[in-house]
């Protein structure tokens, strides 16, 4: 920071394993990777190539350099391993990730039906050679899957391998943990918050409303996820009782009384 307020949250440096922020890369150019690098990529834990973006980027090898040279962990859209998969061609995904020298794979089924042992079987193989994260929900609204199953699926994901789970939402975030009218699905995640710890989740979080409600219910090293580009910053201070949103979150008592 460039000055040292009191009062402000304690965030890990990077690499950290809580308070993390994942950024979808939708088709920046070159000069915009850049960009976003030199204004935020000392806050940006995680870089997604969103859905299969990757096969149609120009200069695809360069842009994730640049990423990975500001110790950003790159990975390609769970849309895209998924499109391999049900084309039957699983060693060829490797291959294609290999190939870009990205050492982070995403595992979905989002998109298409996988049976979940299956699922796990592909976290568990995959696990031994790359960093795995997974992704539990569906991209389909009005799909609603049981709390129960929710906390079973994450369980079972995070013991295959996975370091996170990620609780689909879309980058609408407008389904999965939250109602189609934007809002959090309070009553699944408070669910899946007494069955799983908190720090091994990645919460899709898009709409700045989201951010400010998981912020305000967990704090500032919440993991959040699907942050557009230019709202790194914006998020940060949100975490950081620097925006009117979380304002006062952060502040004693006493604070408050006097404003009050």
């Amino acid at each position: 920071m460039n000055y040292k307020l009191p009062y402000i949250p304690e965030r890990d440096e990077k690499p950290r394993k809580k308070g993390l922020t994942m950024v979808m890369d939708k088709g920046l150019s070159v000069q915009e990777s850049k960009n976003l690098c030199n204004s935020s990529g000392h806050i940006i834990d995680y870089l997604k190539l969103g859905f299969g973006t990757s096969l149609v980027s120009t200069n695809l090898k360069e842009k994730i350099k640049i990423y990975q040279d500001h110790n950003i962990k790159v990975y390609l859209g769970g849309t895209l391993f998924e499109a391999f998969i049900i084309r039957n061609m699983y060693d060829d995904f490797k291959k294609y990730v290999s190939e870009y020298n990205i050492d982070m794979i995403e595992v979905s089924d989002g998109s298409m039906h996988m049976e979940h042992d299956v699922k796990c079987e592909y976290i568990r193989k995959l696990s031994k050679e790359f960093t795995v994260i997974s992704e539990v929900g569906s991209k389909e609204a009005g799909i609603i899957i049981a709390p129960n199953k929710w906390i079973k699926m994450m369980k079972n994901e995070l013991e295959a391998g996975s370091i996170n789970v990620i609780a689909e939402a879309r980058e609408s975030g407008t389904v999965g943990i939250y109602r189609p009218n934007g809002n959090a699905h309070v009553v699944l995640i408070n669910k899946i918050l007494e069955n799983i710890n908190a720090d091994s989740i990645l919460w899709e979080a898009p709409n700045k409303s989201q951010q400010v409600w998981f912020v305000k219910l967990l704090g500032a090293n919440v993991n959040l996820g699907n942050i557009a580009p230019n709202e790194v910053i914006s998020l940060e201070t949100i975490r950081l009782g620097l925006r009117g949103d979380t304002f006062f979150n952060f502040l004693p008592e006493e604070f408050k009384e006097e404003v009050d």
